[in-house]
């Protein structure tokens, strides 16, 4: 009997030891690694790029860098598919994914947002000398728009070019590839990003003379975590904060576009 009741006493510690290992949060588990391992997806300069020793470089990089520092740990970026992010930090494979997110309410439904960070107007990247072919929607009408697959580009090709046929790549590079080929009219992209890839292109792209309407493209970025990361939220939001509200972040931007257009990234 004796015996049994030590069995079973055993198993009630070795429950209430696998509760407690279970009920560690996302800041304690971030703080007990030592590391905050970010998942990106480095083709996206000025946001999220390889600089010219291979190293990540970029403003989201360094805002990465600014809430690792923020919680005493190191920081760990891991490269992947775009699409993969929010996957993997749902299952935990990375704590946070920086990535030029915008925010969507279908996004919110698996995940949760951080406090915007920036915000970007929309281009659509031709080839050089059709700027002023592709100026409205009647003039992309049954004709191929790109996007990277699973952005928010995808979803404003599809809304605000309902006539235009949606087709989309992994990354940026491979749509602006295609476009100067001409098998597609052109790419629906970030600001930034889209003006860095024209400086960069060799006189080979430009930027349409097309505008999207507010109402269509009002997007803000922001850093993806899992459900019920609250603790961890709240310091990235802390960060956030205080780099939008003293400039720094603003800086780093600015310091990534510059730096994108010298290295042709």
């Amino acid at each position: 009997m004796k015996k049994i009741l030590a069995l079973v006493l055993a198993l009630v510690l070795c429950a209430s030891m696998v509760c407690v290992a279970s009920a560690e949060t996302a800041l304690e588990k971030v703080l007990a690694a030592g590391k905050l391992v970010v998942g990106t997806e480095a083709t996206y300069p000025p946001y999220e790029y390889l600089d010219d020793n291979a190293n990540f470089a970029g403003c989201d990089i360094w805002l990465a860098q600014q809430i690792a520092d923020a919680l005493g740990v190191k920081l760990e970026v891991v490269d992947q598919a775009f699409d993969g992010i929010i996957p993997a930090v749902q299952a935990g494979g990375v704590d946070i994914g920086i990535a030029a997110f915008t925010c969507t309410p279908e996004r919110a439904e698996v995940i949760d947002f951080s406090d915007l960070y920036e915000t970007s107007a929309q281009l659509l990247i031709v080839k050089a000398g059709n700027g002023e072919k592709y100026v409205d929607k009647e003039s992309l009408k049954g004709l191929k728009v790109g996007a990277q697959l699973g952005t928010i580009q995808s979803g404003l090709v599809e809304s605000a070019l309902p006539d235009s046929e949606l087709f989309e790549l992994d990354t940026y590079p491979n749509l602006a590839l295609e476009t100067v080929n001409g098998n597609i009219a052109g790419f629906v992209v970030d600001y930034a990003v889209g003006m860095s890839m024209v400086n960069s292109s060799d006189g080979t792209l430009e930027v349409a003379n097309f505008e999207f309407s507010a109402e269509e493209a009002s997007f803000g970025k922001a850093c993806v975590l899992a459900k019920g990361s609250d603790d961890l939220l709240a310091k990235v939001n802390e960060v956030i904060a205080k780099v939008t509200s003293d400039g720094s972040y603003q800086a780093a931007y600015d310091a990534a576009v510059a730096a994108t257009g010298e290295t042709g990234e």
